[in-house]
């Protein structure tokens, strides 16, 4: 007798990691998903990807609109809330990036590395109607992000190369946006986070690369002063 189409490619997963990879389907700009959307992306049966949204649903962690798409719901900011509150380096560069925004009219950023991806845990919105910002919990693992570039090169020991002092993602993987990226340092000295602008690109010509990268390298340090690194 046949087995039932249904969750083949990740028949070895568990409840968890299946529920995992359904909520990493959801993204900036992939914010409200359907169940026939979501199946073949994590590889799973739509009555086992139904059935695990009905129970985060019922959690407050998606929500289920008119449409019958889901979208992430309230209650995953209040299983994230702790983490964020408890993160010494967003607490540390919060001031210091509201600072940043006010000097350069950008958006700034505070990125931490899970091991894998660039992860944004706090950020200032540049007050300009024409910006680039991403929502909190956003992931970034291509290279030529600057974040990602920044915490590559640490794992490498490679960031001493930079003679700049910062990564530079000018128009690589949008052509419409640029970012400039520094290290954040612990007290043992080890990279602990990356302090990210994110300009539009057509207001960011080689000068004013330039200056946001030492007004980011500066942010960066003084976050860094207020970890007890150097």
């Amino acid at each position: 007798m046949a087995s039932p189409p249904s969750d083949q490619s990740r028949r070895g997963a568990s409840v968890i990691e299946n529920t995992v990879a359904i909520l990493r389907c959801f993204s900036p700009d992939r914010q409200e998903l359907g169940v026939t959307e979501i199946a073949p992306e994590v590889g799973l049966h739509k009555s086992t990807v139904s059935r695990i949204l009905a129970a985060l649903d019922r959690e407050g962690i998606v929500e289920q609109g008119a449409s019958r798409r889901y979208r992430l719901g309230l209650g995953i900011i209040a299983i994230a809330g702790p983490l964020l509150a408890d993160l010494d380096v967003r607490r540390a560069a919060y001031p210091i990036l509201q600072s940043l925004t006010r000097a350069t009219a950008e958006t700034s950023a505070l990125m931490v590395w899970d091991g894998t991806e660039a992860v944004t845990v706090e950020q200032i919105p540049s007050p300009q109607p024409v910006k680039h910002t991403s929502t909190l919990g956003s992931r970034y693992r291509t290279r030529q992000s600057a974040s990602v570039q920044v915490f590559l090169a640490a794992e490498n020991g490679e960031d001493a190369d930079w003679e700049v002092g910062f990564a530079l993602n000018d128009g690589e993987t949008s052509p419409h946006e640029v970012g400039v990226a520094a290290a954040v340092r612990g007290h043992r000295g080890e990279v602990v986070a990356a302090v990210l602008i994110a300009a539009p690109k057509f207001r960011t010509d080689a000068d004013r690369i330039a200056e946001l990268g030492r007004q980011c390298v500066e942010a960066a340090t003084r976050v860094s002063q207020r970890l007890g690194g150097s």
